[in-house]
């Protein structure tokens, strides 16, 4: 058999490419980042052909970096940002419109009506989500009713969606000779479209948003014993590689994780942080504001179902402390700069760009920084948005609390922010428990390939992948309990103050 296994991470910001070895170790890696479309507020897109772009290209630059053949791989998988929707067409392979990405809220009044008229009951019913601006659903709506010619392109079969993860294997396949078109439980459960139960798309929701089922892609195994597809040899690996896995990035984030029993959890701090709780086979209906997903399913087992907290900006307000305010030159120096005070001063900083997700679900929120003086610095910001990193980490962690009755013992962290060593001592504090950083952090794509090696045997079973997870750091608490409470009376206090700032009419 093949020495290693490929995982594609197709990101917000960037599309990677990496390489692992049977002991869970990187082995290569490119990285290319793509362009954030703004065209106006609270619109992000981005554009699909620069993304399978990006794809072939980072994909050749690891094989040459390893020195490296498609032979070599024994599978490749793939992860993705989840609710981003691209609509093309299936016969020229062009995209109707930029994908309109998860950040996005132009669907806010159709969400809102959705809740208006009862019809969100139905969708948190049996879709496990809220009517909200995050999903899919929405996005394809709009589209079908704002690009010329989509609706009828549609209705001839002609014009497909999928998330990202579908685009690129689509692509990968063959494309308009042949692509195959399909997508996997944990990015299906992202739509609104899906019922949770049943894993199949349920034509009630699809009527809810006008969406033809002939767009939609077929749903299978997350990692899956037959292969999706080959790719193709005059595609990017230059010959035929199984692809055998697809999973969101936040569920591969959990497999990367090993969080495979009931109870464990991770958290992971990218873009925005997304915290997942595995509660085994059956889905655990949230009252407490969280997402019931499918976090995985491997081959014919049942499903494994996540309570999700989403967080929809987190280490995106680092960037925008570099990018639009301009007081640090880059996210390293938001540690430094956080150091420089002792506290935060009385500054608290909600960066509630998109609204607010997870526990509150407020499309009518917008970011607000407050309790500023005189006296406050640059360094009192850079702090207060480190600690709204962590702060809005414990709101979900309360309320996972609150619906599964799990308190955790520890909680597993990855992804890019977990590098600020001040920002991983502050959640420790924020939260009461330690946190743990693994040996390796790339956890998405070591997910993604976990997935993919599962399904054809190159790793026999969840027990050897445990076998590989190692800590790198660990962080204690360091605050006593009366800062800690008197820390998040004061962050509760902020978020009110962001409700009410858009009128959705």
């Amino acid at each position: 058999m093949a020495d290693f296994v490929g995982a594609l991470d197709q990101g917000t910001t960037s599309t990677r490419f990496m390489i692992f070895d049977h002991g869970g170790n990187e082995v290569a890696r490119h990285q290319l980042e793509h362009e954030q479309i703004l065209p106006r507020a609270g619109w992000v897109e981005h554009d699909p052909t620069e993304i399978w772009e990006r794809t072939r290209a980072v994909i050749q630059s690891t094989l040459t970096k390893a020195d490296l053949s498609h032979g070599d791989l024994a599978a490749v998988g793939i992860t993705n940002q989840r609710e981003t929707a691209v609509v093309w067409n299936r016969r020229t392979g062009r995209p109707y419109y930029n994908a309109i990405v998860w950040q996005d809220t132009r669907t806010d009044r159709i969400a809102a009506a959705l809740e208006r008229d009862g019809r969100g009951d139905v969708i948190r019913r049996k879709a496990g989500l809220p009517p909200a601006t995050y999903f899919s659903a929405g996005k394809v709506q709009w589209i079908l009713e704002n690009v010329e010619g989509v609706r009828e392109a549609a209705e001839s079969g002609d014009a497909i969606f999928g998330t990202t993860d579908s685009w690129v294997l689509w692509n990968l396949t063959g494309g308009k000779d042949g692509g195959v078109h399909v997508t996997d439980p944990t990015n299906a459960s992202r739509t609104m479209l899906m019922d949770l139960e049943t894993l199949a798309w349920d034509e009630e929701l699809l009527s809810f948003f006008g969406i033809p089922r002939s767009m939609l892609p077929e749903i299978r195994p997350s990692s899956a014993s037959g292969a999706y597809g080959l790719t193709r040899p005059d595609g990017p690996f230059g010959g035929q590689v199984p692809l055998t896995a697809a999973l969101g990035d936040q569920q591969a984030a959990t497999v990367g994780q090993v969080c495979f029993a009931p109870g464990e959890a991770k958290n992971t701090y990218g873009t925005g942080n997304f915290l997942l709780l595995n509660t085994g086979n059956e889905p655990v209906r949230s009252s407490s504001g969280l997402l019931t997903t499918v976090c995985y399913q491997f081959g014919a087992d049942k499903p494994v179902y996540a309570l999700e907290g989403s967080i929809a900006v987190t280490g995106s307000a680092v960037q925008w402390l570099r990018d639009q305010l301009g007081i640090i030159s880059g996210a390293a120096q938001s540690e430094a700069l956080a150091r420089q005070v002792p506290d935060n001063g009385g500054v608290y900083f909600v960066p509630a760009f998109s609204g607010l997700f997870a526990p509150y679900w407020r499309s009518d929120a917008r970011g607000a920084i407050v309790g500023l003086s005189r006296f406050n610095t640059n360094a009192h910001v850079a702090r207060a948005t480190l600690e709204a990193i962590c702060y809005q980490s414990r709101d979900v962690v309360e309320a996972m609390r609150a619906d599964s009755g799990v308190s955790l013992d520890v909680l597993k962290v990855d992804g890019g922010v977990t590098a600020n060593e001040l920002c991983m001592q502050l959640q420790a504090d924020i939260l009461g428990v330690p946190v743990s950083r693994p040996v390796v952090a790339e956890t998405t794509a070591l997910g993604a390939a976990y997935a993919a090696g599962l399904a054809v045997g190159f790793w026999r079973s969840t027990d050897e992948l445990r076998r590989n997870w190692n800590q790198d750091k660990r962080w204690e608490p360091t605050w006593t309990d009366q800062q800690r409470q008197d820390g998040y009376a004061g962050w509760k206090k902020a978020v009110e103050r962001t409700y009410g700032w858009v009128d959705l009419g």
